[in-house]
């Protein structure tokens, strides 16, 4: 998939020269500030040693670990008193590139907003070509002789062992089956989101596009259309799934995701996939009688793209548990539709014939790749932990957990051609 996109979760306070985490991740919107003081000899709780003192000495060492890693989190943002004892001076200096900066995210945010509108004119430049992919599609058009020696040399290319078509002029249009719900099965992440049931309604599945918001709107953003033919499932011929940024760009430099918009479904009775339905005994407690009742829970299902989850408010409470579970929804929902802007609908024929997949394992294994790098760097940790078990473990700084620690991680994008 498509690397990460930060996700709008507020303001947050820059660590300082003294506090500075190793990892830098911003504390979560709407949980508590940091309350704990600077760690010490002094002020560090007698007990930390009785929680552990009954492990093997491997596990204190982790434990004990894991204990200044909470607390040390606990310190991000908080400040230190460095720059509190400046002098005066030094201090307007400080301010005064704070002014600088200012000027700087102001240019910053004009470069990502003339991004965007040379992606709207390469857009309007593919349209065409979008067209007669879709006419070849769908069959209302043959495709010409000079278009299929193009892709013929362009099999040759990719593969040298190719044997090419007869090169007979094309008999007519002929629709190719399923296209769409190939090219979506194709890729990794929503192959996961579709159904057996899904299937069905996907084949009717014509077309997606790509537009961009108006520049007039309030906030910038995309819009992934799906076209539909007439089908059992749903009345809808068209639904949509709107993406929207936030006005200026983040601490990054990129755009922010904001929230998403999705179309409602008009399901037809007892079409809804995004239902299971189940039939229950009911017994009355007065005449004994049954009856059967029929209940709907909700269930997996690709459909369930276009109820899209909601970012909670700042005024909001919810659980750490809740919050990691909704936070990975969110940045799930923003990924898919940042992969079939830049990668399905661009490269539709390539996911339909799986030659996409190639591309998306190669990203995968450099992923795998980092996570092994990890791993080794954990076990040349044991290893030295293992020389010395009574030696108390060294003193990092961490990053909290919180509702943007993944997603603001990524880098900044260079602004893509469509």
């Amino acid at each position: 998939m498509s690397s990460n996109l930060p996700i709008a979760h507020g303001d947050i306070t820059a660590p300082t020269p003294q506090n500075t985490p190793l990892n830098q991740a911003p504390i979560a919107q709407g949980l508590s500030r940091p309350t704990v003081p600077d760690i010490s000899e002094d002020n560090e709780p007698e007990d930390d040693g009785d929680e552990v003192s009954g492990l093997p000495a491997n596990a204190q060492a982790a434990a004990m670990l894991g204990m200044v890693h909470g607390r040390l989190a606990d310190l991000v943002g908080k400040s230190s008193g460095y720059i509190e004892s400046l002098p005066v001076e030094v201090k307007k200096n400080i301010e005064a590139l704070k002014g600088v900066q200012v000027k700087q995210n102001e240019l910053q945010n004009q470069y990502k907003r003339e991004c965007l509108e040379l992606e709207k004119k390469y857009l309007e430049l593919h349209k065409p070509l979008y067209e007669r992919r879709s006419a070849i599609v769908s069959g209302s058009s043959a495709a010409t002789v000079e278009e299929i020696e193009a892709g013929i040399k362009a099999s040759i290319k990719d593969d040298p062992e190719y044997t090419p078509l007869a090169k007979d002029p094309p008999t007519g249009p002929a629709p190719i089956p399923e296209f769409w719900l190939t090219a979506l099965r194709n890729h990794v992440g929503l192959s996961e989101l579709i159904t057996e049931r899904d299937a069905g309604a996907l084949k009717h599945l014509t077309d997606i596009r790509l537009s961009y918001l108006s520049s007039d709107d309030p906030k910038p953003g995309f819009r992934i259309t799906f076209l539909f033919s007439p089908n059992a499932y749903f009345e809808n011929e068209v639904l949509e799934k709107t993406y929207l940024y936030q006005e200026e760009v983040g601490y990054s430099g990129d755009f922010v995701y904001d929230r998403a918009i999705g179309t409602e479904i008009k399901w037809k009775e007892d079409k809804d996939l995004t239902k299971e339905f189940e039939i229950k005994k009911q017994r009355n407690k007065n005449t004994n009688r049954t009856r059967l009742v029929r209940k709907a829970k909700p269930t997996d299902s690709f459909f369930n793209f276009f109820s899209p989850p909601t970012p909670p408010s700042e005024d909001e409470d919810i659980e750490e548990e809740e919050l990691e579970e909704l936070e990975e929804k969110l940045e799930m929902d923003y990924q898919i539709g940042e992969d079939l802007k830049e990668k399905i609908i661009p490269r539709a024929i390539d996911y339909f014939t799986g030659k996409a997949l190639e591309y998306d394992m190669l990203e995968d294994d450099e992923f795998d790749g980092l996570d092994d790098d990890e791993d080794d760097d954990d076990d040349e940790f044991d290893d030295d932990d293992s020389d010395s078990d009574n030696e108390p473990p060294a003193r990092r700084r961490g990053p909290p957990k919180g509702r943007g620690g993944g997603a603001n991680t990524a880098n900044p994008e260079e602004c893509k051609n469509q």
